[in-house]
C-alpha cells in the first residue's frame, strides 16, 4: 500500500525496463559515415578555408588568427569551466544520495534513479554539456572586451567623482561587468541543477517538510553565499556605472544618484556580503532561519534603499533645487562631452550679421565668392551619367563628391566620381556566367568637373573625362576592380602570353569595337588549382568556377569587394563613414610612377562608456536629407566618446587596403595597435599627394552639430534653463522630392489619413569659404542652426553657422597647422537674419522669380533647386542656390538655367552667379544688367512674334515658343548637336524675356521689377562637350 494521504490505494508507477543494444555497423554504414564527414569538413572548409585565403591574400592573416584564436580560448574556458562546475555539481549530488526512504515519492525517485543506473555517467555529462555550452559561449561574445582589457592604454584624464582614469570605465569595468555576469550566470545554473540533482537523489526533501541531509545543505549553502557574494560585487562596480548611464535628458550621475543611490549601492554591496556570511553560518549550523531573514532583508533593501529613497529624495530634495543642487554635475556633463567629441577647443564668436548689401561689399571676399561651388552632386549625377556613362554597363552608381586638385599650380574645386561597372546595364542576351564573370570585370576611369563654374549650355566644366581618359589629371591606373556596385565575384588573370579575355573599355577603332585586357595585379586568391576551385564553387553556389575554361593556373577570384567591407574586414574594431570618396593620387610620392585610383574611407573608434559624456545614437546623427539610414559597418549605435582616428584608402585596381594613424593622442586606437600590431601604419608614410586629398569627415561633423545644437551653451545654469536651444535647418532643396512620397517614413495616421514624411534635415555642405578672423578662404564643411522649439513659435531665422577646417595640407607626413578648427558663429537674438526656410520662401514669394519658375515649369520641364549653400561673406551671410531644368522623357537630365542669391533681406536671379550677386548690391534692389542681346538664326530655328498687340496672346505664344525650345534643345543635346543646342537655348531666353514682358504687361508683376537678363549663349563647335574656360577667379587658392 501506498504512504501517500492523498492516494493511499494508489500503487507505485512501474517504469518499462530500457535496454541498449549496439548496432550492427556493416561496411556500407562506414562509407557513408566518412562520405558525409567529408562532406561536411569540405563545405566547412569553403567558409573558414576560404577566409583565411582571402586574409592571407590581403597580408593581414594576423588579423584574422588573432580573433579567431581568442574567441575560440575564450569559448573553451567558458565551455569548460562551466561544464566542469556543473559536473561536479551533479557529481557532488549523486555522491550526497540517500539510499532508501519509505514514501510514494521515495519510491518513484527510486526507479528514476534505477533507470538512469546504468548509463548514469553518460547522463551527467549530457546534461551538464547541454546546460554548460551555452553558458560558456556567452563569455566568446566579449572578446573585444578582452582583449582591450588585457593592452589597455590610460586617457590621461580623470573622472570627476571617484578620480579613476578615463580608461578604467571604458576598458576594465566592462570586462568586470562580463565576468561578473558570467560567474553569477553559472552560479546560479550550479544551484538549480544541485537542487534538482539532490531531489532526484533524495538528499533534498519537499514534502512532508522541507528537509536537506548534512551534506547537500552545505553543497547548497556553499552555492548560496557564493552568488551573494558575486551579487555584492555587482551592486559594487554598478557605482562606478552610474557615471556612464542614460538620464531623461542629461547623461551620467546627478545629484540624486550621487546622494542616494550611490550609497545604496555601496549598503547593498554590504548586505549582500553578511548574507553571504549567513549562508554560510547555516550550511554548517544547520538553521536556515538567519540566511532567510537575510535575503528578505536583501530584498526589501533593494526596494527601499536602492529605489524608493533615490526617488524621493529626487521628488522632494531635487525637483525644487534642481538648478542649483544638479549644477555642479551638469558642468561634469558638459565638460566631459565637449572633450569626449572634440569640441573643447570650439572657436565661438558672436556674429552680428549685416542684412544689408552695399556697392563693394561683397568684392572683399572675392576669394570665397569665387569658389562658390554651382554643381549640386546630387543632381548633376543623372546629367553626367548621359553624357560621360559611354555605355550602358557603366554607371556612377556610387555618386559625386567635393574634393579640390592642384593642376599646373593651380588650385582646382572639383566634382568627381568613378565610372563603375554596372551589370544590371547589359542587355538579357548578355546576361552569362562568362560574361558577368570574366568578361566584365571592371569600371574605368573617373569624370570631374569645375566645381565653381559650367559651360555656356549650362553644363558640367569637365576637366577630366571620356574613354581612354582624357584631361589634365596625368598618368594614372583607371581600371576600377573595386567598388560599391563591384559583381560579387570576378575571376581574373591569366599566364603571360595568353590571349587577354576582359572587357577593358570600348572602342569603335578596336577590332570587335573593344579593348582587352588581363589583370596583372595580386587582387583576390588563386583559383588555380582543384582544391581552391572546389572551395569557391560550394562558396559561391557556381559549378562554373570549377568546370569553366575560363579559369587557368594563374586565376585569381576576387570577392567582397566593396571598399567598406574591405576596411571593415582587416579592421574590425572601426566604425566607418557611410561613404568612400574616390581620389586619383600619387600614393608612393615618387612622380616616375603612374597614380593610383583609390577610395578613401574614414574611420572612427568608438565607445559607449566614457563618463559623463552625453550619448549619441548614430541612426539619428547622422541621417539627412541625403543619408537616408546609419552606415552599415558599425561598432555600436550608441556612443559618448567618437574620434576619427584612421583614415584608410582601397586600391580601386588590387583591393589593398592601408590603414593610416590619423590621431595620434586617442587611447582606444592605441590598444587597438597593440592587439594587432603593423596593421595600421604611422601618418608620416601619408604621401604629399594624398594628404591633400584627405578631409574632415561628414560623419564626425554631423555628430557634433547635432551636439552643438545644445551644448554651445557651455555654462550649467544656461544650459538647464534651455533659453537658447537650437535645431538645425531643414531641407530645401527639390532635388528627389518625386521620391520622398514614397518613403517608407511617409504613411497614413490612425484614421487612415495620408501623413507625410518627417522633413528631412540639411547635410553638411564641402565647400571653399573663409570665416571671420581666418587668414584665408579654406576647403571647409559648414552647417547651419536655427533657433529651436516647435509648434506655433517655430521660428526659421539664422541662429548659427558652424564651419570646420577641411583642409590637410600637401606636405608628405604632416596635417596642415588649422585642421580641425571648428569655428562657431552665433547670432544675436537681436538681429534677425534670415535663415534656409525663410531665405527660401523668399525666393517663392518674389514675383519675378516665381514668374520665372513657373514658366520654365509650365515649358514640358521641371524645376530643380539644388544645394542652398551659406557663407560668410560681407560681414553677413550669402545664400546661393543653383537652379537646373530637367525636360520630360527618359533620357532628359538637369541643365543648370540659373543661380539663386541672397543677401540680408535682398534676392537676386540670373543665368549667372555673377549677375546674381550683381542684382544684391544694386542701389535700388533691381538688377543693373544690360538687356538681353537679340538672338540670332533663322528659319525653323526663329521664334514667331505674334502681330497682335493683345498682352494674353503673347503670353500664351512666348509660352508656346519656351516649350517649343526646351525640346528643341533636348532633342540637339540626345544628338550631340551643340550648334542647335546653342540656338535652342538662345530662343528659350528670348521666350521667356516676352513671357515675362507680357506678364509686366496685363499687371502680375510688380512695376519696379526689371526683365531677367538674357545672356548671348556662345554654343560650341562640333566638339562633344564645351572645353573648360574657368575665369582666374576660380583658380584662386583655397
Amino acid at each position: 500500500m501506498s504512504d501517500s494521504p492523498f492516494f493511499p490505494d494508489h500503487q507505485p508507477i512501474q517504469l518499462p525496463k530500457i535496454e541498449i543494444r549496439r548496432p550492427k555497423v556493416g561496411p556500407g554504414a562506414i562509407t557513408v559515415t566518412v562520405l558525409v564527414l567529408l562532406g561536411l569538413f569540405v563545405y566547412a572548409a569553403s567558409s573558414f578555408w576560404t577566409e583565411i585565403l582571402w586574409f592571407q591574400q590581403m597580408h593581414a592573416t594576423r588579423i584574422l588568427l588573432t580573433r579567431w584564436g581568442v574567441i575560440a580560448g575564450l569559448a573553451v574556458v567558458g565551455v569548460v569551466l562551466s561544464v566542469a562546475v556543473l559536473r561536479i555539481m551533479i557529481g557532488l549530488a549523486h555522491r550526497h544520495r540517500v539510499s532508501s526512504k519509505r514514501g510514494e515519492a521515495a519510491a518513484n525517485l527510486r526507479q528514476y534513479q534505477d533507470a538512469i543506473e546504468p548509463f548514469k555517467k553518460l547522463a551527467f555529462w549530457l546534461v551538464a554539456l547541454v546546460l554548460g555550452i551555452p553558458a560558456g559561449l556567452r563569455l566568446a561574445e566579449g572578446w573585444q572586451t578582452v582583449l582591450t582589457w588585457l593592452n589597455a592604454t590610460p586617457f590621461g584624464k580623470t573622472d570627476p567623482i571617484f578620480g579613476w582614469d578615463i580608461s578604467f570605465f571604458v576598458f576594465t569595468l566592462p570586462f568586470l561587468e562580463l565576468v561578473v555576469s558570467f560567474l553569477l550566470h553559472l552560479v546560479f545554473l550550479s544551484l538549480i541543477v544541485s537542487i534538482v540533482a539532490s531531489y532526484l537523489y533524495g538528499g533534498l526533501q519537499v514534502v512532508p517538510r522541507p528537509h536537506a541531509t548534512v551534506p547537500v545543505r552545505r553543497h547548497l549553502g556553499i552555492l548560496a553565499a557564493v552568488a551573494s557574494v558575486i551579487i555584492g560585487v555587482q551592486y559594487w562596480i554598478g557605482r562606478y556605472s552610474l557615471l556612464t548611464q542614460s538620464g531623461d535628458n542629461i547623461d551620467g550621475a546627478m545629484y540624486a544618484d550621487v546622494n542616494a543611490t550611490l550609497p545604496a549601492h555601496s549598503i547593498l554591496a554590504a548586505i549582500s556580503i553578511a548574507v553571504a556570511a549567513l549562508f554560510l553560518v547555516a550550511a554548517f549550523r544547520g538553521t536556515w532561519r538567519l540566511p532567510t531573514i537575510g535575503v528578505v532583508v536583501t530584498v526589501v533593501a533593494a526596494l527601499v534603499i536602492g529605489g524608493a529613497y533615490p526617488a524621493l529624495i529626487e521628488q522632494f530634495r531635487v525637483r525644487p533645487n534642481a538648478r542649483s543642487l544638479n549644477a555642479p554635475y551638469i558642468q561634469h556633463n558638459i565638460d566631459a562631452t565637449l572633450e569626449a567629441y572634440g569640441l573643447d577647443d570650439l572657436d565661438y564668436q558672436t556674429y552680428d550679421a549685416t542684412t544689408t548689401a552695399q556697392p563693394g561689399q561683397l568684392r572683399e571676399d572675392s576669394e570665397s565668392t569665387s569658389q562658390i561651388r554651382l554643381l549640386d552632386p546630387q543632381v548633376i549625377r543623372k546629367t553626367v551619367q548621359q553624357l560621360q556613362q559611354s555605355r550602358p554597363y557603366y554607371s556612377f552608381d556610387s555618386g559625386f563628391f567635393v574634393d579640390r586638385y592642384t593642376i599646373n599650380g593651380e588650385r582646382r574645386d572639383t566634382v568627381i566620381s568613378m565610372r563603375e561597372l554596372n551589370l544590371a546595364g547589359l542587355s538579357q542576351e548578355q546576361q552569362n556566367w562568362v560574361n558577368r564573370h570574366t568578361v566584365y570585370t571592371h569600371g574605368f576611369g573617373v569624370v570631374a568637373a569645375y566645381g565653381n563654374s559650367i559651360t555656356s549650355d549650362g553644363l558640367p566644366s569637365y576637366w577630366e573625362q571620356s574613354i581612354p581618359s582624357k584631361g589634365e589629371i596625368g598618368e594614372y591606373e583607371p581600371r576600377v576592380y573595386f567598388s560599391q556596385s563591384a559583381p560579387d565575384y570576378s575571376i581574373v588573370g591569366g599566364p603571360e602570353g595568353t590571349p587577354a579575355q576582359e572587357l577593358d573599355y570600348p572602342d569603335d577603332n578596336a577590332p570587335g569595337g573593344q579593348v582587352s585586357t588581363t589583370f596583372k595585379g595580386n587582387g583576390g586568391p588563386s583559383v588555380g588549382n582543384f582544391w581552391n576551385k572546389l572551395l569557391y564553387s560550394i562558396k559561391f553556389g557556381s559549378t562554373d568556377i570549377f568546370f569553366s575554361s575560363q579559369t587557368n593556373e594563374e586565376s585569381q577570384i576576387l570577392y567582397d569587394r566593396d571598399p567598406l567591407l574591405r576596411v571593415a574586414k582587416v579592421a574590425p574594431y572601426l566604425t566607418l563613414e557611410q561613404k568612400a570618396y574616390p581620389a586619383v593620387v600619387d600614393t608612393d610620392g615618387d612622380p616616375s610612377t603612374p597614380k593610383r585610383l583609390v577610395w578613401v574611407v574614414d574611420a572612427y573608434t568608438t565607445t559607449d562608456s566614457y563618463p559623463y559624456a552625453q550619448h549619441q545614437s548614430l541612426s539619428s546623427s547622422t541621417v539627412d536629407s541625403r543619408s537616408q539610414s546609419v552606415g552599415q559597418y558599425i561598432q555600436e549605435n550608441s556612443i559618448n566618446y567618437m574620434r576619427n582616428s584612421v583614415k584608410a584608402i582601397v586600391d580601386a585596381y588590387d583591393g589593398s587596403v592601408r590603414l593610416f594613424q590619423w590621431d595620434e593622442k586617442d587611447p582606444i586606437l592605441s590598444t587597438w595597435m597593440k592587439i594587432y600590431p603593423g596593421s595600421v601604419e604611422s601618418k608620416q608614410n601619408i604621401s604629399a599627394d594624398l594628404m591633400g586629398h584627405l578631409r574632415y569627415p561628414e560623419d564626425m561633423f554631423k555628430v557634433q552639430r547635432n551636439l552643438l545644437a545644445t551644448y554651445h551653451v557651455t555654462d550649467a545654469a544656461g544650459f538647464y534653463s534651455g533659453g537658447d536651444r537650437w535645431r538645425l535647418a531643414e531641407e530645401t532643396s527639390t532635388y528627389g522630392d518625386a521620391a520622398a512620397s514614397s518613403a517608407p517614413s511617409a504613411g497614413v495616421d490612425a484614421n487612415g489619413n495620408r501623413v507625410s514624411a518627417p522633413t528631412a534635415l540639411q547635410p553638411p555642405y564641402y565647400l571653399t569659404m573663409q570665416m571671420p578672423g581666418q587668414e584665408s578662404a579654406e576647403f571647409s564643411l559648414t552647417s547651419v542652426f536655427v533657433p529651436g522649439g516647435g509648434g506655433e513659435g517655430r521660428r526659421e531665422a539664422m541662429a548659427g553657422f558652424l564651419a570646420v577646417d577641411s583642409e590637410t595640407g600637401n606636405t608628405p607626413g604632416q596635417v596642415r597647422e588649422g585642421y580641425g578648427k571648428l569655428r562657431l558663429l552665433a547670432l544675436p537674438s537681436s538681429t534677425t537674419v534670415p535663415g534656409p526656410g525663410q531665405v527660401q520662401n523668399k525666393y517663392d514669394s518674389d514675383e519675378k522669380i516665381a514668374t520665372q519658375l513657373n514658366l520654365l515649369n509650365q515649358a514640358d520641364s521641371t524645376v530643380i533647386r539644388g544645394n542652398l549653400l551659406t557663407l560668410p561673406v560681407g560681414g553677413g551671410l550669402l545664400y546661393v542656390q543653383p537652379v537646373y531644368v530637367q525636360g520630360t522623357g527618359s533620357a532628359s537630365y538637369p541643365v543648370l538655367r540659373s543661380v539663386l542669391t541672397a543677401f540680408g533681406d535682398k534676392v537676386g536671379f540670373a543665368p549667372t552667379l555673377e549677375e546674381s550677386l550683381r542684382q544684391l548690391i544694386a542701389d535700388d534692389g533691381t538688377s543693373t544688367t544690360p538687356a538681353p542681346s537679340t538672338p540670332t538664326g533663322g528659319g525653323g530655328g526663329q521664334p514667331s512674334t505674334p502681330a497682335s498687340g493683345d498682352p494674353a496672346v503673347q503670353l500664351s505664344q512666348a509660352v508656346t515658343d519656351a516649350a517649343q525650345a526646351m525640346r528643341d534643345a533636348d532633342a540637339a543635346m540626345s544628338k550631340s548637336d551643340w550648334t542647335a543646342y546653342g540656338e535652342a537655348q538662345t530662343r528659350l531666353h528670348d521666350a521667356l524675356t516676352r513671357a515675362e514682358a507680357a506678364q509686366t504687361a496685363l499687371g502680375t508683376t510688380s512695376s519696379g521689377a526689371a526683365a531677367t537678363p538674357s545672356p548671348t549663349p556662345s554654343p560650341t563647335d562640333g566638339a562633344a562637350t564645351p572645353s573648360p574656360s574657368p575665369s582666374t577667379e576660380a583658380q584662386s587658392g583655397s
